[in-house]
């Protein structure tokens, strides 16, 4: 199934190239209405989702992109084994072209780039990009398939 390191690589292009536009478009943390829903807004994230770990003093930075690397080669060892399954294989090259692309930023800038910034009314939810949207959807197939297909360690009923 390695094949499907195809769809890794177009998140990732499509991660950079729109971060590449954002970063060159967008005035940093000033928001441009969309939708009276969403804004783009430039941010610069130096910790994991949420931000979380953004004020750490800078190791998060190496911590994180070693994470990254970790997961990434875990995934990509992951996808080898499967044999057959698209609906896992997709979730797997998703999670992995948005890792990789986050892991780009975290290397070459220090922190991600996130522009994408959803709202209702006075709740914020916190901006993202679209590796982080990548890894969200593969994320929920990857949940979605421990349903979609029964258990194989159970004995089927007759």
């Amino acid at each position: 199934m390695l094949k499907w390191l195809w769809l890794s690589a177009v998140v990732v292009v499509l991660d950079l190239g729109t971060k590449w536009l954002a970063t060159d478009m967008l005035d940093y943390a000033i928001s441009v209405p969309v939708l009276p829903f969403f804004n783009f807004t430039l941010l610069h994230n130096t910790g994991a989702a949420f931000s979380f770990l953004a004020n750490a003093g800078g190791w998060q930075r190496w911590f994180f992109a070693a994470l990254a690397v970790a997961i990434s080669v875990m995934l990509v060892k992951w996808l080898a084994s499967i044999k057959g399954d698209k609906w896992l294989a997709i979730a797997i090259a998703l999670v992995l072209g948005g890792a990789l692309g986050n892991l780009y930023d975290r290397v070459l800038l220090g922190y991600v780039v996130d522009f994408l910034h959803f709202y209702w009314e006075s709740y914020h939810f916190p901006a993202f990009n679209v590796a982080d949207s990548a890894i969200t959807v593969g994320a929920i197939m990857m949940a979605l398939d421990i349903f979609r297909k029964p258990n194989e360690d159970e004995p089927e009923k007759a």
